[in-house]
């Protein structure tokens, strides 16, 4: 348990500021619901303008309070907290959780009064829950110290799972949505605005509490990702399981991007690509949160069984949802195995047909649906058994559920076993999950929580990253390369020949070129230049200019230019397309590139998410990869293994990979293409980086269009903050 985990969760003394004498508003609440529920800690009242407070006695500060206070709870107005917290400052308190609103969401002012409480926290080393948090609760002490009305209720469900969530009304949502399902927490805590401590901090402080099992998270922004990943890996180190729903993914990032990649990938898939990256398991069906880390925390039992599900129904409709449901979300289904076969048929067990495993009315005899699941979790060939149970799991639940529950039970070691009941069937589902048997309120949530527990696992927390870039020296060069091109703190975009010289530094390749200052066009034809530099035809002319990061869609290139007559037509075409259609546009010169042939495009590009921080994308080139979105994403640097799982992901690269016959590509070296330039990351000032299209030939790869864009300065100086 984390240093400041005592005083969060279980503190000995908390001291409540700004309690109401008028038991019916908001600020009483806390009181109530610690005295409601049995906190045995001391209980303090801080008013200063009463003496006693609902029957209490008040104190005129927190430094009055004859004993040192491990949690203060702030629950006076706006203007008034930051008088409140000093004075918690002055008394040693350990955590401060703040109900107030007003702070980071109103405004310049309000930014300025939760930055000043920010840097007072720190400099007090105190941990700060909010602004604007409903409170903190521990079910196992009773410490319920929120301003949300679900706590009103008679008994708590005590449980094992921890809920951080931004949202202050969804913890008493969990509650009461648990209690339906006789699921309970061990502790829960409206984060607000995440003002000093995040979901990451005060996961870590949590994550080694023996008496947490697993983490719920309800989430509306990603703040502070690197301590979400150390949260992240802790969690995965000790087993226990992440569950996250997500909302409020943003695209203002996407606007600002100026590469294909960037339009293609905005927060919503940066965060899921984050998450997955680290383990977390992302639900999109809300029942799923608190549903799926029972089932997350049977992953052991899979070890070396095959990552599939078997459907053993009792009733035809409900097994096909599961099949529809399952199918949807790329779960490998099995039937019976040839073994498994021979028994149903000797021991005389209807088992249907294909992979769903229907025992119809057998299924409501005890012994035979207890054989048929004995059999199935024995079965090395199984991977998980999901059991779809008919009307009997409502009315008669020692014939329905009974016979699971003993033969999980008769065979520990035998593969993981679930259970989705599809009518409402409480009694059914306690004695389920009174066995260690998770089970399902709906189709979507056992679909999800299947999902999850079968996807791989990602390994890329432990690649080793490639470190033959020397990224002093590509630093070196991008601060030369800014230099020349006059790229300030307002940041901006450089031309491609400026850009091509960082993608060298990282040892990415390009075909033979030329690159004609504007001042030299004027002079001469291009041909003559051509013919000078002994370029071979057919060539790609392009103008040069940091206001076209998309040349084509101004005419500003053009391809298989086969003579010098026509090179200097297309010259002269491109010139007059841009005074037409851009004449504002700053031109610097022509680049001249050898036709260059091979198999395939990719694209391959880098950009910090708003929300995560930097990720790289590869996709396949050409339009369909904007079309269709076919792209794998991961958070920035990855390793050349994590790229090469990247590539196998994306759809559009099947031909390259020898589909029919076709030739292959050199997919090898496009995965070392993607591990040296997701290396950007590392540099600050690059808020996008691109090489598209890619040509993945049979023999290596060729850079053919490159765009970087340089990240404004003081975006940088406040994200570092």
């Amino acid at each position: 348990m984390g240093d400041f985990a005592q005083p969060l969760i279980a503190p000995q003394s908390v001291a409540l500021i700004g309690v109401s004498g008028d038991a019916k508003k908001l600020s009483a609440r806390p009181l109530q619901f610690c005295q409601q529920h049995g906190f045995a800690g001391n209980i303090y009242i801080v008013n200063p303008r009463r003496d006693e407070v609902l029957g209490q006695k008040a104190y005129r500060s927190v430094t009055a309070i004859p004993e040192k206070v491990d949690h203060a709870y702030i629950l006076v107005g706006t203007d008034l907290v930051e008088a409140a917290f000093d004075d918690c400052i002055a008394a040693g308190v350990r955590v401060v959780s703040i109900l107030a609103d007003g702070f980071a969401e109103a405004g310049d002012a309000g930014m300025a009064r939760q930055s000043r409480l920010v840097a007072k926290a720190k400099a007090a080393d105190m941990v700060l829950i909010g602004p604007n948090s409903m409170g903190v609760v521990n079910t196992n002490n009773g410490f319920v110290c929120t301003t949300n009305a679900a706590f009103k209720t008679g008994e708590l469900p005590r449980g094992r799972l921890a809920v951080l969530s931004h949202s202050g009304s969804l913890i008493g949502t969990l509650i009461s949505r648990g209690q339906e399902r006789n699921i309970g927490f061990a502790a829960l805590i409206s984060l607000g605005n995440e003002a000093q401590s995040c979901v990451g901090s005060l996961g870590l402080g949590l994550v080694e509490d023996d008496q947490i099992d697993g983490f719920v998270l309800f989430l509306e922004t990603m703040r502070n990702p690197e301590i979400f990943a150390a949260f992240a890996a802790t969690a995965k180190r000790l087993g226990k399981p992440v569950v996250a729903y997500m909302l409020g993914k943003s695209s203002d990032g996407q606007a600002l991007s100026v590469s294909h990649t960037g339009a293609m990938t905005g927060e919503a898939e940066a965060v899921r690509a984050f998450l997955a990256h680290h383990n977390i398991a992302e639900v999109s069906q809300f029942d799923a949160l608190f549903e799926a880390p029972a089932l997350l925390l049977k992953k052991p039992q899979l070890k070396s069984r095959p990552r599939r599900a078997t459907i053993v129904t009792t009733t035809g409709g409900g097994g096909a949802m599961l099949v529809d449901q399952l199918s949807i979300r790329g779960v490998n289904l099995a039937g019976l195995s040839p073994a498994s076969k021979r028994f149903f048929k000797d021991q005389q067990i209807p088992c249907g047909s294909g992979k769903l495993v229907d025992v119809t009315l057998a299924g409501a005899q005890y012994d035979i649906m207890k054989k048929a699941i004995t059999q199935l979790i024995n079965d090395p060939e199984t991977g998980i058994v999901v059991v779809a149970i008919g009307s009997s799991a409502q009315f008669n639940p020692e014939l329905a559920v009974k016979p699971i529950i003993d033969a999980a039970k008769e065979n520990p070691a035998g593969a993981p076993v679930i259970a989705f009941p599809l009518p409402i069937a409480k009694q059914s589902m306690a004695m389920l999950e009174a066995n260690g048997i998770p089970c399902f309120g709906s189709v979507e949530s056992c679909a999800d929580s299947v999902a999850l527990l079968l996807a791989a696992e990602s390994s890329a927390l432990d690649d080793q990253l490639d470190d033959a870039i020397d990224l002093k020296n590509v630093q070196q060069q991008l601060d030369a390369v800014m230099k020349a091109a006059a790229i300030g703190g307002d940041g901006g975009v450089l031309n491609e020949v400026d850009g091509n010289q960082i993608f060298a530094s990282l040892g990415l390749k390009g075909p033979r070129q030329l690159f004609l200052p504007l001042s030299e066009i004027k002079a001469q034809p291009a041909s003559a230049s051509v013919a000078k530099a002994g370029l071979a035809y057919p060539l790609v002319a392009k103008l040069v200019s940091p206001d076209l990061p998309h040349k084509s869609d101004y005419g500003a290139v053009v391809l298989s230019i086969e003579t010098g007559d026509a090179l200097d037509a297309a010259v002269a075409q491109m010139r007059k397309a841009i005074n037409s259609h851009l004449p504002a546009a700053n031109i610097e010169g022509l680049l001249l590139q050898e036709m260059a042939f091979g198999l395939g495009e990719a694209l391959v590009g880098l950009r910090h998410d708003n929300l995560v921080g930097p990720i790289i994308t590869v996709g396949a080139g050409g339009i369909f990869a904007e079309i269709y979105k076919d792209v794998s994403i991961r958070p920035s640097p990855v390793s050349l293994a994590t790229a090469r799982k990247m590539i196998d992901e994306v759809k559009g690269f099947a031909a390259l990979r020898g589909y029919r016959g076709k030739a292959k590509g050199d997919l090898e070296a496009l995965a070392n293409l993607v591990a040296n330039l997701s290396q950007l990351a590392n540099l600050r000032r690059i808020a996008e980086a691109e090489i598209n299209p890619v040509l993945v030939q049979a023999d290596g790869v060729l850079m053919l269009d490159a765009l970087i864009r340089i990240q404004p300065q003081p975006m940088l100086d406040s994200a570092a903050l």
